[in-house]
């Protein structure tokens, strides 16, 4: 017998990623960590409706990086970040941005209280310093190499599954 996940505590919101390789990936890994519901802000790309006649180039490459994730994940186009967070806020979530920046601590230091949005941003920029204004958290994975930063989906990947470990170690 399987024990059954707990998913209604995790929720991952993608805010502004322009690629749909990203957002596919992104997908596929909130599935694995049993997130409740996926936000797609800004102008980050939405998967196609079941049945669409037509798909873009975008949405093909979408779906098949995400091999069906986007099927098995709820998820939401949410035309306004700030509505959203004020709504995870009223479900008591904290909200946890993963950006490089003098607040953040690293991610394997950051352990919840309570149910936890996380926020991942552009590819480029990141999350927006107006939004880590309005964020509880802020962490970051440590760079050690030439490089300061990773891809959002691999960052993104590494943070949700921390996350989702700390929330199953308090139970």
């Amino acid at each position: 017998m399987t024990r059954k996940r707990k998913t209604e505590a995790l929720v991952l919101i993608i805010h502004n990623v322009r690629s749909a390789h990203n957002v596919g990936a992104l997908f596929r890994t909130a599935d694995g960590t049993g997130v409740a519901q996926v936000f797609l802000t800004g102008y980050t790309l939405a998967p196609s409706r079941e049945g669409a006649f037509f798909l873009t180039a975008a949405e093909k490459a979408l779906q098949k990086t995400a091999l069906g994730a986007e099927k098995s994940v709820s998820w939401k186009k949410s035309a306004s970040l700030r509505n959203t967070l004020a709504a995870l806020r009223k479900e008591k979530f904290a909200v946890v941005a993963l950006e490089q920046c003098e607040r953040s601590i690293d991610y394997r230091k950051y352990a919840s209280k309570s149910s936890v949005a996380l926020i991942v941003g552009n590819e480029i920029r990141g999350v927006d310093a107006k939004i880590l204004k309005q964020c509880d958290a802020i962490i970051e994975i440590p760079m050690h190499g030439k490089k300061n930063s990773l891809n959002v989906s691999v960052a993104g990947g590494i943070a949700l599954y921390q996350i989702k470990g700390t929330m199953e170690e308090r139970g």
